[in-house]
């Protein structure tokens, strides 16, 4: 088994990722909208 090491730009890039998806949850909650996710191959809404 292969072992990868991140670059730094991989490091920021997936921080910045985290960073979106808290606050687009933040933003579902406040605006009181599901959110759709993708779950076992199929389309799932979840109410905040």
């Amino acid at each position: 088994m292969k072992t990868h090491k991140r670059t730094e730009n991989q490091t920021k890039i997936l921080e910045g990722m985290d960073k979106v998806y808290e606050k687009l949850i933040d933003f579902k909650k406040k605006m009181n909208s599901e959110l759709v996710v993708l779950k076992d191959g199929k389309i799932v809404r979840i109410k905040p």
